[in-house]
């Protein structure tokens, strides 16, 4: 079985949103954070978190990427443990039961997006259409004969038609505007 993980590849993410997740971390979508959002609102950090952030838990810090590793029910049930307590006592879920319900719903949705070898990168993209939040995923993959895990050796296999943002990361890094 698979889940996915958070992973740093450089700083950015540090730059990028308000609260950056560790590296490691359990990763959910977390989409439910903007659910009471006025999303047209959203500026600067937030705004990134909203758009391409994956929930760290048990941080709650936001990462640009997760990555799919290989997991054994030990790490499910951890995983799904880590999200209902911060369900439970930061998020404010009503009580344990209804924390370890959405904890598990959150764990086993990313465990779907995570039909991909192990290592495999997952990238989230989400967008305010319609009154409702759409995400789409896009899985980064080494090219082939590339060395392992350098991020500018990864291409996107893009999933769908949506024009793509660019972000000059060595920029960032720097403290320069894009």
């Amino acid at each position: 079985m698979k889940l996915l993980r958070t992973i740093r590849l450089d700083p950015s993410d540090g730059f990028v949103f308000r609260i950056a997740a560790a590296p490691g971390e359990w990763a959910i979508c977390g989409t439910f954070l903007f659910a009471d959002t006025d999303l047209a609102g959203l500026t600067g950090k937030d705004l990134a978190a909203f758009r391409s952030g994956f929930l760290g838990v048990p941080s709650l810090g936001w990462s640009t990427l997760a990555q799919v590793v290989e997991v054994d029910d030990a790490d499910r049930r951890a995983a799904i443990d880590a999200a209902a307590r911060c369900f439970l006592e930061r998020l404010g879920a009503p009580d344990a039961a209804a924390a370890r319900q959405a904890a598990t719903e959150e764990i086993e949705f990313a465990a779907s997006l995570c039909d991909h070898p192990a290592d495999t990168l997952i990238a989230l993209h989400r967008r305010a259409e319609g009154g409702t939040i759409r995400e789409s995923f896009r899985q980064l993959r080494p090219r082939p004969g590339a060395p392992p895990r350098r991020v500018f050796d990864f291409s996107a296999a893009v999933e769908d038609d949506e024009p793509g943002e660019t972000v000059d990361l060595a920029r960032l890094a720097r403290g320069e505007s894009a």
